[in-house]
């Protein structure tokens, strides 16, 4: 998935897809992730939206978050990209929220 490796390409860290499609969520897949500060959070959302716009010519339907660089929401219709900062990310617990969902755990790259 580009997304996926997009936020790979710049070392976002704790990186999970969670499946929704069985779980009569709003979207098929959240990509989720977390950034060790705000330019590591903006970067990330910019590596996302510039990648799924040149391989594929796709632009997020909706962008939230991008002033504060806290918690970027890209929402791709199909599937949502979060990029979280450690604290907003154990705050809102997601992974929690969606927790009959099908997790995919993506490892760091070696």
């Amino acid at each position: 998935m580009g997304a996926v490796n997009a936020v790979r390409d710049k070392k976002a860290i704790d990186v999970v897809v969670l499946d929704l499609r069985k779980s009569g969520g709003f979207t098929d897949y959240f990509v989720i992730c977390t950034g060790t500060n705000p330019r590591q959070i903006q970067a990330i959302a910019d590596a996302v939206t510039g990648a799924l716009r040149k391989e594929f010519g796709e632009r997020p339907a909706l962008a939230e978050g991008i002033e504060k660089s806290e918690w970027i929401l890209l929402d791709y219709f199909n599937f949502v990209v979060h990029i979280f900062s450690r604290e907003c990310r154990a705050f809102y617990g997601l992974e929690r929220l969606w927790g009959n969902a099908v997790r995919y755990e993506c490892a760091e790259p070696a």
